[in-house]
């Protein structure tokens, strides 16, 4: 028997993972936080003294340091236990409470159009994306490169365009055999009683596929190239397989990179397409978008189903403003304990793509690090507008704080919230009496409410100081330092390799196009490096590459990136290296380029992990999160001592080490 994904995704989320792994191991007491849903024991699956086997309950998932086992609660049913997928989702829907599934006729019979729409929308995707390599896309990939993207950023979210015809995906899809009533049902052409001839929806648009969870395409937005096009954005309409209120762009990838050991611990959600395809390029994958319109009560769910207190990223004007208190109305009936919302906005006339295009992702980190709780959105909303300096308005203050709060369904968050709601309204209204301040001055008392309202009721202290001091020292490190004027000699090497030996991309190439750099001058090289490979094809040359690096703007970088590469006497990224030595040596560097980064993500989110400890006073905590990044900063350490490159190079090729005569460049 099928099963559909709603029913098995409804039994993963009523069960927490915990519960069907916890009556096979004992939970570690000092590693496991319960608060926090995250547990450790020793792995079931292979023999420890110590405990390296992490579940974790917000992700659905557990996975084995030690041996690499991982899964969800139906995969840890059929490898521990033996049992067959069947008799798993059986186990875990009557723990659930839910009946399994009787078979449906009709349900499996519309599964199956489902499944034969999503071949025509695959169709349809393939069709936009082998349209912008043509003459007709020239106009809409010069827009994408404007924008900043790189080859292998289009690939990731396959992007595509759709001609300036109205009927040039008809007939592509006619002539593959697709009957004009699945063309319909995709969306993919306009049609009815009051058109004579059906017409392609899209025309002279750049394309972004939307993905379900199950990373199947089901619906389209398109971009539009003309400036006078009634709508700039077009999404695809409902259909059998779209519902637009209850999709996010990019869900499922973003969901993903949360699942890994390194992941991140949120979603953070955005306003458009490209605003989350932007901050994927500077390394921030968890990003997501609603589609066009404001966030729905679905899509919030969609968000809480996958971390418990996401992040919405709100333009710094107006309309921004009044989106995040939409949003602040939207979610307060569903708030729990554990579950609620942040705030990032972003300053006034700037995107996401603005804050990363320069300087990498660290000003974005540091506006996340910023955000503000629910708290103070509904604290701030209602006292915007100041003039609280009679009885009368600061009475009018308080009926409506209390109204709005009243509608939290949780009892005992409604409690807490009515407690800041008091605490709040008593530090302001005594900063806003004659003597204590600016007599009804939002600015002199609100923001002493709950110790500021910048700090979200948080008492400032010796945490953000601490936070600080670690990551001064670690920024000194040339593993996890951001983008100064020069880049480290490990993303140097990465980078030189490659333009002096580009045959490394026939081989290696998803591997290589997905590298970050941190070093802003390198991203653009590598945006224009991947964008040359691509229209040079199979004639590609290291000369040819580095005249059109050169002709890019990129002729000084390359030089620098030469000369410190032979200052460190790294010879096998220069031209002289045999391929093979080239080759060997470039993985080991991009190995430990991976370890590098690996090591920077499990250092911040130990910072992370000392501020909430700190906060809780929970000093046993502290002192394990300390311990941790001191091994941290101990591995970070021996990187450092460690050779990047081959030692004894030239093994392969005979070549000796040495200065190459000559300019690499």
């Amino acid at each position: 028997m099928r099963f559909s994904s709603d029913f098995l995704d409804e039994i993963r989320d009523r069960v927490p993972i915990s519960a069907v792994v916890g009556r096979r191991v004992t939970w570690d007491r000092k590693k496991t936080n319960v608060s926090r849903q995250d547990y450790w024991a020793c792995c079931p699956f292979h023999g420890e003294k110590s405990p390296s086997f992490h579940c974790e309950d917000r992700k659905g998932r557990y996975h084995c340091f030690g041996c690499g086992v991982s899964g969800d609660h139906f995969r840890f049913l059929t490898d521990l236990e033996g049992l067959s997928f069947m008799e798993a989702v059986q186990q875990v829907a009557d723990m659930a409470g839910i009946a399994m599934p009787q078979p449906d006729p009709q349900a499996e019979r519309r599964e199956k159009e489902r499944t034969s729409l999503q071949d025509v929308m695959e169709m349809a995707t393939q069709f936009f994306q082998d349209q912008l390599q043509t003459a007709n896309g020239a106009r809409a990939r010069a827009y994408l490169r404007e924008r900043g993207l790189s080859g292998r950023t289009i690939e990731t979210f396959r992007l595509g365009y759709a001609p300036e015809s109205r009927n040039a995906l008809k007939e592509y899809l006619a002539s593959k055999g697709v009957p004009k009533e699945q063309i319909e049902a995709c969306g993919l052409v306009v049609h009815g009683p009051d058109i004579p001839v059906s017409y392609d929806r899209f025309r002279d648009r750049i394309m972004f596929p939307i993905l379900s969870s199950r990373d199947k395409v089901i619906a389209f937005g398109g971009r539009a190239m003309a400036a006078d096009a009634m709508a700039k954005y077009l999404n695809s309409n409902e259909t059998e397989l779209f519902h637009k209120g209850n999709v996010l762009y990019n869900f499922s990838r973003a969901r993903r990179a949360m699942q890994g050991a390194d992941g991140a611990d949120t979603l953070i959600a955005v306003e458009g397409y490209m605003d989350v395809i932007a901050l994927y390029q500077a390394g921030i994958e968890n990003a997501v978008a609603p589609l066009g319109t404001a966030l729905t009560e679905n899509q919030l769910q969609l968000m809480w189903k996958t971390t418990p207190v996401p992040v919405l990223c709100f333009d710094g004007d107006g309309a921004g403003q009044r989106a995040a208190f939409r949003a602040v109305d939207l979610a307060l009936p569903h708030i729990k304990p554990g579950q609620s919302l942040r705030f990032a906005m972003l300053p006034d006339g700037k995107d996401p793509d603005d804050l990363v295009k320069r300087d990498g992702r660290q000003p974005f980190d540091r506006l996340l690090s910023e955000a503000r709780p629910l708290a103070e959105m509904v604290w701030m909303r209602e006292t915007q507008a100041g003039g609280f300096d009679t009885p009368e308005k600061r009475a009018e203050l308080e009926a409506k704080l209390k109204q709005v709060v009243n509608v939290i369904a949780d009892e005992n968050v409604r409690r807490h919230y009515q407690q800041d709601v008091r605490d709040r309204l008593y530090a302001f209204f005594q900063g806003s009496q004659p003597g204590r301040g600016e007599r009804g001055s939002f600015q002199g008392g609100g923001r002493s409410a709950g110790q500021g309202a910048r700090n979200g009721g948080r008492p400032p202290g010796p945490v953000a100081s601490s936070r600080g001091a670690i990551s001064d020292r670690l920024a000194r490190s040339g593993l996890v330092r951001g983008a100064l004027d020069q880049p480290t000699l490990r993303e140097s090497v990465l980078a030189l390799t490659i333009v002096n030996h580009p045959q490394l991309l026939e081989d290696e190439y998803d591997e290589i196009a997905a590298i970050d750099y941190e070093h802003a001058g390198l991203q653009k090289l590598w945006s224009s490096l991947l964008t040359a490979v691509a229209e040079a094809g199979p004639t590609l040359s290291r000369e040819i590459l580095i005249q059109k690096l050169e002709a890019h703007g990129h002729g000084t970088l390359l030089r620098g990136l030469d000369q410190q590469i032979r200052n460190a006497r790294l010879w096998i990224a220069t031209e002289i290296a045999a391929p093979e030595d080239a080759r060997e040596g470039y993985r080991q560097a991009l190995a430990l380029y991976k370890r590098a980064r690996a090591l920077k993500r499990q250092r911040m989110e130990l910072e992370r992990e000392i501020a909430e400890a700190t906060e809780t006073d929970d000093a046993s905590r502290i002192e394990q999160v300390i311990s941790a990044l001191h091994e941290v900063q101990l591995e970070v350490a021996r990187m450092e001592n460690q050779e990047a490159i081959i030692d004894g190079f030239g093994v392969m090729s005979g070549r000796v080490k040495g200065p190459a005569t000559g300019h690499g460049q």
